[in-house]
């Protein structure tokens, strides 16, 4: 099937798509810093240039797309066109990312991964994937990720 626009408006779009300063980003930030951290932004040094630097709990937080880095989700899917070129595209973001998670364990940070999933929802879950992030911070794990399927399941009754 062919695309529903011409290159030069598809050109357009894709460059409006953003790398950073984005929506799930802006959430991460404002929710953390209302649990009292207050960190650097885009970590210019650091290997893959964390959304989030808090220099104080060695800890680095990067605020992913579900879909630009291929996390599987029910936010992934891959596009009917060009299907080869964006699975190149997606498996060789995934590549990059362990890389750049590597290098910054090597260098003695913490991660943490934030998956945009868990940013979509309800403000109640929303608000326990920030509280995680926060905890996390204070526990010292060396690194983790928070997605959607972490939020607590409903129980009978509730």
């Amino acid at each position: 099937m062919a695309d529903i626009v011409d290159a030069a408006t598809r050109s357009r779009m894709m460059s409006g798509i953003r790398g950073k300063d984005t929506k799930p980003e802006h959430l991460v930030r404002r929710g953390l810093h209302a649990r009292g951290f207050r960190f650097r932004l885009h970590g210019s040094t650091l290997p893959g240039r964390p959304d989030l630097v808090l220099s104080r709990y060695s800890a680095a937080i990067l605020v992913h797309g579900c879909f630009w880095h291929a996390h599987g989700c029910s936010l992934t899917k891959v596009p009917k066109t060009r299907t080869d070129f964006w699975r190149q595209k997606l498996e060789g973001n995934q590549t990059r990312d362990a890389r750049q998670l590597q290098e910054l364990h090597s260098m003695g940070w913490r991660t943490l991964t934030i998956w945009e999933c868990a940013l979509r929802g309800p403000k109640d879950l929303v608000e326990f994937t920030l509280d995680r992030a926060a905890n996390w911070l204070r526990d010292g794990d060396t690194s983790a990720e928070i997605a959607r399927s972490d939020w607590p399941v409903p129980t009978a009754g509730s």
